[in-house]
This record gives C-alpha cells, structure tokens and sequence, in this order.
C-alpha cells in the first residue's frame, strides 16, 4: 500500500519538479519515481551508507535521504542531482512522504488494532500498550454495530459503510467477512437507546434507497473502555442470532432488547426438549391448529385481554373463551391465569428456537 501511496504523491509532485524523484524501499528497490520505467530498478548498499552517515548522501548523480518521521529508515527518497538544490528538495520530500505515511499507519494501525480487539487477537495486557503507542483514548464510549449484507452489489460492502462513516478518527468500519461489517462508534455521554437504533435505522435506510442493499444490524450495549470492545462485538454477533429467530419481522436487533429470547437462545437443545415434554405431554402441542395457535398469539399481544383479544379477532367473546377453554383442556394451561400464560408463552419460545436449529444426523 505504500507504493501507492507514494507513487501518487510522486505524480502529483511530477510538474512542479523538473527533476527525477523517487523512493527507494528496505531493500534498495526503487518503489515509486516520476519516471515510471525506472521503478523495480536496484540502489544496491545505498541504505547502509546512509545509516552509517546517518544523513544525505551523493552518490552517482543523486542525493539520498532518509525518510524522516519514523523510528527506523526505512524508505530512502532521491532527488536527480548532488547540488544544494537536490539537498534541499530531497529533505523536503523525505518530510512530506514521511508524514504523509505517518499519518496513513496510523489510520491503518488503529484499525487493525481494533479488529484485533474485537476478534480476541491481542492479550488484555498488550491493549493497553498498543494504545499508548497508537495515542488511542481507551477510555471512551463506544458501540458496536454488527451489519451483515444480503444479495450482491456493485460496491464493496466495506466502501458502502466506509463513505456513510468518513471520520477515521472516531469511527472505524471494520470487514469481518464477505458479508459481514462492523462499526465501531464514538457516542457522547446521555445517548439514549432511541439515538443508538437512529444511527442503525439511518444505516439501513441509507443502504436501502441509495445502494439497494438489505442488511441485519445487530447492536451491542455501550462500553466505557476498549477492552470491552469484544465483549460488545459478542453481544451484537448475539442479537442478530436471536433477532433471527425470535424477531423475525425486525432488521434491526438491540442486545439489550432481547428478553427471554436471549436466555433460550444459551440453553442447550437438551434442555429445551426437556422442558417442551413436562410442559406439554403427549405432543398436546403438537394437536393444536394453526387458527388456536394465532388465537393464543393474539391474546398474548393484548396482554390477557379477553374483551380486547375477541374484538381482534372479530369473534363473540364466549367463542374466545370456548377456544381458551378448549386449550387448557388439550394442554393443561389455561392462559387466563398469569403464571400458566407464561410458561405457555416460553415454551412456544422454545419450540421456535429448536426449530431453527439444524437437524443433525
């Protein structure tokens, strides 16, 4: 990458500079010039001459000069000619390329950083250190959107959420596969839940009527220091997952939204069957059709209403009350009672998360 970015800087220097320039790398290959046939080209030993002198050097009609603005030399540039001028105009061009590249590994080093972070690839104890090295505020809060696209686009999902999010310095978009983006964003103190699902729902908007581009968005509840990045990387990887299968009509998740669904969703598959055949015994959930099922369905969301269930439902409250009376015969449950509502309400919870699992064989 610092070829390119060498090389385009060169470019744009090319006409105001009558003279031949370049970039010589660690191993005296010449990596960028404004004369193009010359790149590949070998300064053989010119890096160790100008280590041992430790400043510019002219040697065979051009002045070397260590890059500046780095702990090590690591890149030479030159200048055609051993006159003043070339002095001159080599040090100016060693401390712009050298700055230019400074400020490129930064943006790219934190990035890194904090996908490092986020996938468990660096230890608690070296965060700390790479964050004072990167000058990387660690105490800062921060949020985790997990974006996962669907379908194919022209543009890389990547550039998509990377031109949404332009301020490298507070936001960092993040590939964590083919299809999968995270952003990790910067939030001021008191932003409430409703601001945090904006940012998401202007993301999917964005993406919907500018790109045509579906997506999942899954979101972590905020952390205060970037050791928790992880953990929050973790929980918005988990909404998705549950939002998958307990909120199918939704393409936006919060982790801190995710109730009962959150604890059904880490309890072993053993378990739950476990739970489906005491609650239900002899498949009794099995017999029930799909109009009782969209009955129970409907008085769960007006919550053990009867008067108001029967008016949605465009039925006689005593044919309500037949159907619920018809269901607690068949099951054992009746859903007119508080504490049997509930169990009835997680067991179709479970039963719709086992279903989502694969069978194995």
């Amino acid at each position: 990458m610092s070829n390119r970015l060498f090389q385009s800087v060169i470019h744009q220097m090319k006409d105001a500079i009558d003279r031949v320039i370049g970039v010589v790398d660690e191993n005296g290959v010449i990596i960028a010039c404004s004369e193009l046939v010359r790149i590949g080209e070998t300064h053989a030993g010119i890096r160790d001459e100008i280590s041992y002198i430790g400043d510019a050097v002219a040697r065979g009609g051009y002045t070397y000069r260590p890059m500046t603005g780095g702990p090590k030399t690591d890149y030479v540039v030159f200048v055609e000619g051993e006159d003043k001028m070339a002095e001159k105009m080599s040090k100016l061009l060693a401390i712009s390329l050298g700055n230019i590249k400074n400020l490129y590994d930064e943006k790219y080093d934190k990035g890194s950083f904090i996908k490092n972070i986020i996938l468990d690839n660096i230890l608690p104890s070296d965060i700390y250190i790479k964050s004072k090295e990167l000058h990387f505020n660690t105490e800062e809060m921060r949020i985790v959107f997990l974006i996962k696209f669907f379908g194919k686009t022209d543009m890389l999902p990547f550039e998509m959420l990377q031109n949404m999010f332009p301020d490298k310095s507070k936001d960092y978009v993040i590939s964590v596969g083919e299809h999968d983006i995270v952003l990790v964003k910067d939030i001021k103190p008191g932003t409430d839940a409703k601001e945090i699902e904006k940012i998401a729902t202007n993301i999917s908007d964005t993406l919907s009527t500018e790109f045509y581009t579906k997506v999942a968005i899954g979101i972590s509840t905020v952390v205060e220091n970037i050791k928790d990045l992880a953990r929050a990387y973790k929980e918005a990887q988990v909404a998705l997952e549950v939002g998958k299968v307990f909120e199918t009509e939704k393409n936006i998740v919060s982790y801190e939204n995710l109730g009962i669904g959150r604890l059904i969703y880490q309890l072993p598959t053993t378990l739950c069957e476990m739970f489906l055949q005491e609650v239900f015994k002899n498949g009794s959930l099995e017999s029930l059709d799909r109009e009782t099922l969209m009955t129970i369905q409907c008085f769960f969301e007006n919550n053990l209403n009867v008067s108001e269930t029967s008016r949605k439902l465009f039925v006689h409250r005593n044919t309500l009350v037949y159907r619920l009376e018809k269901i607690r015969k068949l099951t054992g449950l009746d859903l007119r009672e508080f504490e049997h509502a509930i169990t009835f309400k997680v067991a179709l919870m479970v039963r719709k998360y086992l279903n989502s699992k694969p069978i194995k064989f």
